[in-house]
């Protein structure tokens, strides 16, 4: 079994609609960012990447491309999966935590969990999603944007 572990942060964009786990989330304000600077995908990506030793979601990804202008953080985290699958690993499971004073997303982790685990070719029992606050302390408690942490666990193609 093989472990990476993701990080993201994106700061608030009034301009945007706000997408975390694949799903808009219609209370807030969204985040910048070159692609739709969806936090959760983006940290499981890295994770999973770093899992497979495939470096960083900027290097797949980068900013600097107008290809990725906009990109769908679901779709790039179904294309990191297939690139794990592309050098002998699978996806078996994956948790996030989200680091966000506001809105709630209680109410949207159950669809998180199905499109992230229909991205990653996994079972939503294998997908962790969870937020919480920092009691008001630094970028995120300022509400100024948002971050999260992810890790990814890998086997080799073809175990269980």
């Amino acid at each position: 079994m093989r472990a990476g572990i993701g990080f993201d942060v994106h700061r608030f964009d009034e301009t945007r609609p706000l997408m975390l786990g694949g799903v808009r989330i219609p209370e807030a304000a969204g985040l910048s960012g070159h692609s739709d600077a969806d936090v959760i995908c983006h940290a499981l990506a890295d994770a999973v990447l770093g899992a497979a030793g495939l470096g960083d979601i900027g290097t797949h990804f980068p900013d600097t491309d107008p290809q990725w202008a906009g990109a769908s953080g679901i779709d790039l985290l179904q294309r990191v999966a297939t690139l794990a699958r592309e050098v002998g690993y699978a996806v078996f499971s994956v948790d996030a935590t989200l680091l966000l004073e506001w809105p709630k997303v209680a109410p949207h982790v159950a669809e998180m969990r199905a499109r992230i685990a229909a991205a990653l070719g996994i079972g939503p029992g294998d997908v962790n999603v969870k937020a919480t606050t920092t009691e008001g302390l630094g970028t995120v408690g300022r509400r100024e944007g948002a971050a999260c942490m992810a890790v990814a666990s890998l086997l080799p193609a073809g175990s269980s």
